[in-house]
C-alpha cells in the first residue's frame, strides 16, 4: 500500500512512542521493586532481597540508557516531523516538558549515586537515592502526561488564524482530565511492570519450585501486580467518564456507537463497519454504556453520526485497541483477586504450578494493556494533533522522503530490542539455581512465598 509521507511521519512517530513505553514504564517501575526489595534485605538481613535490589538496580540501568536514547529520538522528532506543532504550541505547553527534563536529570544523578554508592555513602542516604530514583521516575512520566492531556483536551490559550493568545502555561499544564489521565498512566507503568516481573519468576519457579531466590523475587512483585490491577479499573472507568463528557466523538469511536440514544448498550467485542454504521459479531449489554458514562441507565449517549465524517478517528482499530485494553485489564483483575484470595486464605503467597502457569501466561499483559492504551488515546484523537484546533495534516513536516528516517529507525528500534532482551536474559539466568534444591517446604511441587 503507498504511504503518504504524513503516513510515515505519523507512523515514525507512532513506532517511537510504542518502542518507549515500554522503557518509560520500566523507569517508572522498576525503582519502586528495587526500594521495595532492598528494604527488605535491610530489615531481615536476607542476602537473597540483597542480590534481588542489585539486579533490578541493574536492570533498571539498562532501561533507562535505552529509554534516554529512545526518549531523545522522541523529543528530536517532535520539532523535525511536527514544526508547525512546535512552532505555535511550544510557548503553551513547554513547561512541563521542561520539568521532564528537570526529574530526568534528577533520576540520573541519584540512579548514579545508588548503583556505585552502596558501600560508600551510608545505608540511609543509599536507600533515600534508591527512593528519588522511584519519585523521579514517575515525575517524568506524569510531565509527559501532561503534554498528552493538552492535545486531547487544550486549555490555557485563546485560539485565533493566526496561532494562539492569551497563554496561560499552568492552566495548559494543568487541563481538564490531568488527574485522572496521569493516575491511569501510572498504575499502568507499575501494572505492566509487576505482572511482566511476576511472569518472569514464575516461569522460573516452574522449572526450579524450589528457588528461594525466585519465591522471593515473586513476593515482591505480586502485591503491586494485584494492588494495581485492581486500582486500575477503578481510575480508568473515572478517566473513561471524563472522555465521555468532554470527547464524545472519542468515546463513540471506542465503543462503536454510530446513533446517538438513551439507554445505549455496551458493546464487548465486536468490529465496526462505518459504511453501514454497525458492529458486527458484538455482545450487548443493554443500558450498560449509558450507566458506565453517565451513571444513569436512560443517559444520552452521543453518536458517531452526531458529527462530520472527517473528524471521526479511525473507529475500527479505537474499538479494537480499546476492547483490547479492556479485555486484557479484566483479566488482569480477575487473577489478581484470585490470587489475594489465596494469600489470606494460606497467609503465603501462591506457588503451585497452576497459579504459577496464570502468573506466565499474563505477564505480557499488562505491557498488552499499557501499548493498546495508548493507541486509543492517539488513534482516537485523530484527525487532530490538537485537538479541535490544530490538525495533524497541518502540522506535518513539509520536508519530502519520510520513509528513509522511518525504515532507519525500525532497524535501530529492532536491534536495540534484541541487545536489550539478550542483556535482561543474562540477569535472571544469572539468578538459576545450577540444581533444584528440595527443602521441607517444596512439596509436590507447591512452594509457598511467606
Amino acid at each position: 500500500m503507498f504511504m503518504t509521507d504524513l503516513l510515515y511521519a505519523r507512523a515514525q512517530m507512532g513506532l517511537s512512542l510504542a518502542f518507549h513505553i515500554v522503557f518509560a514504564a520500566a523507569g517508572v517501575a522498576l525503582p519502586v521493586l528495587m526500594v521495595l526489595s532492598d528494604w527488605k534485605a535491610r530489615r531481615t538481613g536476607d542476602s537473597d532481597y540483597r542480590k534481588l535490589s542489585q539486579k533490578l538496580a541493574k536492570g533498571t540501568a539498562i532501561l533507562f540508557a535505552v529509554g534516554a536514547v529512545s526518549g531523545t529520538v522522541l523529543s528530536f522528532e517532535l520539532g523535525l516531523l511536527w514544526p508547525e506543532f512546535m512552532g505555535q504550541y511550544g510557548e503553551v505547553i513547554g513547561l512541563p516538558f521542561s520539568l521532564e527534563g528537570v526529574a530526568f536529570f534528577t533520576e540520573a544523578i541519584f540512579l548514579g549515586i545508588y548503583l556505585y554508592g552502596r558501600e560508600r555513602v551510608s545505608p540511609g542516604l543509599h536507600l533515600f537515592s534508591g527512593v528519588m530514583v522511584a519519585v523521579s521516575g514517575a515525575a517524568s512520566a506524569f510531565f509527559v502526561t501532561l503534554v498528552n492531556v493538552f492535545m486531547n483536551d487544550p486549555s490555557g490559550f485563546v485560539a485565533t488564524p493566526h496561532g494562539p493568545t492569551d497563554i496561560e502555561p499552568l492552566k495548559a499544564m494543568f487541563s481538564p482530565g490531568w488527574l485522572t489521565q496521569t493516575s491511569h498512566v501510572l498504575l499502568s507503568c507499575y501494572q505492566a511492570s509487576a505482572f511482566a516481573m511476576a511472569g518472569i519468576h514464575a516461569s522460573v519457579l516452574l522449572r526450579h519450585p524450589g528457588s528461594a531466590f525466585h519465591r522471593k523475587a515473586l513476593s515482591v512483585a505480586l502485591p503491586l501486580a494485584c494492588v494495581t490491577a485492581l486500582l486500575q479499573p477503578v481510575v480508568g472507568d473515572l478517566s473513561a467518564k471524563h472522555v465521555a463528557k468532554a470527547q464524545p466523538v472519542k468515546l463513540a469511536a471506542m465503543e462503536g456507537q454510530f446513533e446517538t440514544e438513551r439507554g445505549a448498550p455496551l458493546r464487548l467485542g465486536g468490529l465496526p463497519d462505518v459504511e453501514t454504521g454497525t458492529v458486527s459479531h458484538a455482545l450487548d449489554i443493554p443500558n450498560g454504556l449509558s450507566i458506565l458514562a453517565f451513571g444513569d441507565p436512560n443517559a444520552e449517549v452521543k453518536g458517531l453520526n452526531e458529527f462530520p465524517r472527517d473528524t471521526w478517528p479511525p473507529v475500527a482499530k479505537v474499538h479494537v485497541a480499546f476492547q483490547v485494553m479492556v479485555g486484557t485489564g479484566s483479566a488482569m483483575a480477575l487473577l489478581a483477586l484470585v490470587t489475594l484470595a489465596y494469600r489470606w486464605r494460606r497467609k503465603a503467597w501462591p506457588s503451585g504450578r497452576k497459579m504459577m502457569w496464570a502468573w506466565l501466561v499474563s505477564g505480557p499483559l499488562g505491557l498488552v494493556a499499557l501499548e493498546a492504551g495508548w493507541l486509543v488515546t492517539e488513534w482516537g484523537r485523530q484527525p487532530w494533533i490538537v485537538r479541535g484546533v490544530m490538525r495533524t495534516a497541518d502540522a506535518v513536516t513539509p520536508v519530502p522522503h519520510l520513509a528513509a528516517p522511518f525504515w532507519t529507525f525500525t532497524v535501530v528500534y529492532v536491534f536495540l530490542g534484541v541487545v536489550v532482551v539478550a542483556l535482561l536474559k543474562r540477569q535472571v539466568a544469572d539468578t538459576l539455581p545450577d540444581r533444584e534444591p528440595k527443602g521441607p517446604d517444596v512439596k509436590g511441587g507447591e512452594a509457598h512465598v511467606h
